[in-house]
Formats: structure tokens, C-alpha cells, sequence
């Protein structure tokens, strides 16, 4: 399984063509702690660079926005229960949704974990 990051501070892991998306630690150390989560359904159609997901800290709202386009297969169904996951598992078990990837051509120009985390330093 290939990973990569976007700009937007999410990860996308891989697998054939099929993808699966969250939100990186860095952005969860951002939110703080966790207390909503609204992930997309089985079937939901998501576009590269849209609102896909939306988690809420008590800090603030944010979009996750899609790595890809394609159709959501699984939403993870955890974090409704357990928002709190992302804060203790945002790149394993706190993933945001499962999809199909429609064209890979639209992973070229995501970044590496080793860009991501050079990106990440020029954020501080």
C-alpha cells in the first residue's frame, strides 16, 4: 500500500484502486479533541479538492476535503461512536471513508510522508 498527503492535511492509503482517507495527527493535533465526526455514505460520489467528511473539535468545523475522485464504498461507521479516535488514531483506525479510485492520475502531485512532514515544518 502506497500513502500520500495532501496540502489540506489529509492522507490517502492505496490498494489497487481502491483508497482509503483521513485526516493526518498534525491536523488532529491542530483540531484538539475530537467530538463529531460526519463521514460520507456507501455510494456517495466524491471529487478531488470537495467537501467529502466534516469533523468538529471544540476548537472548530472543518471540511475534509477528497485526495481523489470516485465513490465511497465504506464510511467509517466508528467515529460516529467514537469520535475521539481521530484524536488517538488518525492514520489507523480513525479513517474517514473507503473509496474507488476513478482516475489515478489525479494521486500524481500528492505528497510523500517525507514532503508531507517537510511541509509540516514550514508551517511552525
Amino acid at each position: 500500500m502506497t500513502r500520500y498527503f495532501t496540502t489540506d492535511h489529509e492522507w490517502i492509503e492505496v490498494e489497487g484502486t481502491s483508497a482509503t482517507v483521513g485526516i493526518t495527527d498534525h491536523a488532529q493535533e491542530q483540531l484538539g479533541d475530537i467530538v463529531f465526526v460526519e463521514v460520507p455514505a456507501a455510494g456517495t460520489a466524491v471529487a478531488k479538492g470537495k467537501e467529502a467528511a466534516v469533523v468538529e473539535s471544540v476548537k472548530a468545523a472543518s471540511d475534509v476535503y477528497s485526495p481523489i475522485t470516485g465513490e465511497v464504498t465504506e464510511g467509517n461507521g466508528a467515529l460516529e461512536d467514537d469520535p475521539a479516535l481521530v484524536n488517538t488514531a488518525a492514520e489507523t483506525d480513525g479513517w474517514f471513508f473507503k473509496s474507488t479510485i476513478a482516475d489515478p492520475a489525479e494521486l500524481e502531485g500528492l505528497m510523500d510522508a517525507e514532503a508531507y512532514a517537510a511541509f509540516c515544518a514550514d508551517l511552525d
